[in-house]
């Protein structure tokens, strides 16, 4: 990409780390982690905690703000939490300033005060569509359960990080409707993501266009004004392509560095590399 864009703004960067991979008994169309599928990508069900310590470090070389923890499933067992909680105990330890998110799918609010309590900064949750469309492509839990994750998040005192997913086939009417939630939630930062069809999915390709997708950005800058954070997620090399430093233009001001959960992203150098030549200034913000 050659033209120069807006420079105006911060750039915050997040990295994920995939702590438990491909073991989910859920349905969800647009997931290859769920068991159900059988996509072809790596399935485990802990990653050694050393592991996790040093890509955390790596993570803040790169610049990374945020520093998530996502294991599969539908949400927190106890052995779960156990875990997840041991993880972000190592890397606090290390003190890098990292904000620490966790992203575990649904939880109490007795799960969510215990994740704190381990050092927890955040806690993402997707409300991934429109409560009525969401049928459509989950039949193994409900919307409402997610909704009410959220609440708990916030109860609890963490910050809540919490997005969607756009392609599935949803109406631009229920994507209005998604951003809605989202908004009457308050969150601290929205995740935005596009979907990456696989042939192992029912969902065969997605339903949303680049310059849908540079609108819905737009979109949910103006229905949540007071998100610190639209972040740009999955799917982004996919959907934008050589336009991908453009979404700095529609309203975003994060995204994801490196690896996704179970696809490859761009190198991070490469993005630090290119948003640098843009003038970028990247945001070291420490927890």
């Amino acid at each position: 990409m050659n033209a120069k864009i807006n420079q105006t703004k911060d750039i915050f960067l997040c990295a994920i780390c995939n702590i438990e991979s491909g073991t989910c008994n859920e349905d969800c169309k647009f997931c290859t982690q769920s068991v159900k599928y059988k996509a072809d990508i790596q399935r485990y069900k802990q990653k050694e905690i050393e592991q996790i310590v040093e890509e955390a470090k790596m993570a803040r070389k790169n610049s990374a703000n945020g520093f998530c923890l996502v294991t599969a499933g539908k949400g927190l067992t106890d052995k779960r939490l156990a875990f997840v909680c041991e993880a972000a105990k190592a890397v606090k330890k290390e003190n890098l300033g990292l904000i620490l998110i966790a992203c575990n799918g649904t939880a109490s609010v007795e799960q969510l005060e215990k994740l704190k309590e381990a050092g927890v900064d955040a806690y993402n949750h997707n409300l991934e569509t429109s409560r009525d469309f969401y049928p459509e492509i989950v039949t193994t839990h409900s919307w409402d359960e997610r909704y009410q994750t959220c609440k708990n998040v916030k109860e609890v005192g963490l910050r809540l990080v919490c997005g969607g997913i756009f392609g599935l086939g949803e109406t631009q009417e229920q994507r209005v409707s998604m951003l809605e939630s989202i908004a009457s939630l308050e969150p601290m930062n929205v995740p935005l993501n596009f979907f990456i069809p696989n042939k192992a999915l029912p969902i065969e390709a997605s339903t949303i266009k680049r310059e849908e997708a540079f609108e819905l950005i737009t979109l949910a800058r103006k229905m949540i004004p007071n998100a610190k954070k639209i972040m740009i997620a999955g799917g982004r090399e996919l959907m934008f392509g050589e336009e991908q430093y453009k979404i700095f233009d529609k309203g975003a001001n994060a995204f994801v560095i490196g690896n996704y959960l179970t696809t490859e992203g761009k190198s991070a150098q490469e993005d630090i590399d290119e948003l640098e030549k843009l003038g970028f200034k990247i945001k070291r913000e420490r927890a």
